[in-house]
């Protein structure tokens, strides 16, 4: 299988979980499931999405009896201190308005190579190498192109597109045993990169599946994380002297968590959100949690969500 046949079918795979994700609509939810939605699964923060996952190297997998403490004003626990506002650890300061330090949205496609790619003139493609932490493995694949369409080894001062595709998979044994095994796809495609452009796109598509089994003090069980989102037709004027931020658009947010202990059933909870740029200073945001939808509104750039 050639690389290009192989990026293709592993792209319509993020696809169908993304899909899969985004269609969850009833569920049982559980107050046991609170603390599922504040991380996103293992290795999923290495993929090109919305979510701002700061899990450490490779996250933690979610478990039975971790808790969200109380929840917070827009249906997330409040267990790590403070409120959440979207669930998977956070929403990404570049849908948002770029750094809060400073720095303007997506600046270098939102991709950090490194010394170890590699670039294939006869595809066009940079292949980083593998990195392995814990029995997770990421890998990851950068095309840089010029205004001209023309691929590049790497990005430079002409760049003006940055397509990035990372795969995640791997199994992880803990000390109690319990083994949590994890799959993702994500693609991202960043044009407008260049020192002229007057505006950025971003589309991109990000899936990914959690499964831990193992033993506690009530029994054998499985848990399982669905995550996945879809951003399309994001649209961030640049202007110098003025806030970058989106002014088109939709991203679509959505995770699914199960957990089934041996001869019971399973406990389900599911959450969605929408984020919906109009060209205002105002993004709309939907949360439908177990069934319960909220409307509310950001104020950009780096506003927190105010819900009704």
């Amino acid at each position: 299988m050639t690389r290009t046949v192989r990026m293709i079918t592993l792209a319509a795979s993020a696809l169908a979980i993304a899909a899969c994700a985004e269609s969850i609509t009833g569920s049982s939810g559980n107050d046991l499931l609170d603390a599922a939605f504040l991380t996103t699964p293992v290795g999923f923060e290495s993929a090109a999405s919305s979510f701002a996952a700061g899990n450490g190297p490779m996250g933690d997998a979610f478990m039975p009896g971790m808790r969200g403490g109380h929840r917070g004003p827009n249906g997330l626990g409040d267990g790590l201190g403070g409120g959440h506002d979207f669930m998977g650890g956070g929403f990404h300061d570049d849908f948002l308005g770029g750094p809060i330090g400073g720095g303007r949205p997506f600046d270098h496609g939102g991709f950090s190579s490194s010394s170890t790619c590699t670039f294939a003139a006869t595809t066009g493609v940079v292949t980083c190498a593998p990195e392995t932490h814990n029995g997770i493995t990421v890998n990851k694949t950068v095309i840089y192109k010029n205004a001209a369409g023309a691929a590049q080894a790497a990005q430079d001062s002409t760049t003006n597109s940055v397509q990035t595709h990372v795969v995640v998979s791997g199994t992880m044994t803990r000390r109690d045993s319990n083994v949590t095994t994890v799959s993702s796809t994500s693609d991202r495609t960043v044009t407008g990169l260049t020192s002229t452009a007057t505006q950025r796109t971003v589309n991109g598509t990000s899936g990914g599946t959690e499964s831990t089994t193992g033993k506690d003090t009530v029994g054998t069980f499985t848990v399982a994380r669905v995550i996945g989102d879809t951003t399309s037709g994001i649209i961030i004027p640049i202007t110098n002297g003025k806030p970058t931020y989106p002014t088109a658009g939709t991203v679509i947010r959505s995770m699914k968590a199960t957990l089934t202990y041996s001869g019971k059933a399973p406990t389900v909870s599911t959450r969605r959100e929408v984020v919906t740029y109009d060209g205002s200073a105002t993004a709309k945001l939907v949360i439908t949690q177990d069934g319960t939808v909220k409307n509310c509104t950001i104020a950009l750039p780096h506003g927190r969500p105010a819900c009704s």
